[in-house]
């Protein structure tokens, strides 16, 4: 099984306000809402362009990771993360657990946009983080 194309590119934002405006009025892209994403400590914005959505990634709490990579980069924000599609986030991650990947997530958890995902650790994707998502 391989991965079937790759799904959103996860933005952070210092805020969604000031950033939906530019992808949704300026670049045009289709604007699919807002949800919050409690356990990951996110509030998110999706866009559509192809077949490929944007994930806009603000921080609803100081401990966020997203928060954290914000100030990292020196409160601009930036690409996040790259998140490809499977059928099976589950059967993926062992696969690459037998090639050697260090995961971040041990099992595929819920996220944002009714997925189940999975991120693996960019010491292991070429200081890439990427994420492994299906539709619930």
């Amino acid at each position: 099984m391989s991965l079937k194309r790759i799904d959103h590119i996860g933005i952070a934002v210092p805020s969604l306000a000031e950033a939906i405006p530019f992808y949704r009025d300026v670049l045009g892209m289709e604007y699919h809402g807002e949800e919050v994403v409690a356990d990951q400590k996110v509030k998110t914005a999706f866009f559509e362009i192809g077949e490929v959505h944007i994930e806009l990634l603000e921080p609803t709490s100081p401990e966020s990771p997203i928060a954290k990579f914000i100030e990292k980069n020196g409160g601009r924000g930036g690409i996040h993360h790259i998140a490809y599609a499977t059928d099976d986030v589950a059967a993926k991650l062992e696969e690459y657990t037998a090639k050697g990947v260090a995961l971040i997530d041990k099992a595929p958890r819920p996220g944002a946009n009714n997925k189940l995902i999975a991120f693996l650790h960019p010491k292991s994707t070429g200081s890439v983080l990427t994420e492994l998502c299906q539709p619930k």
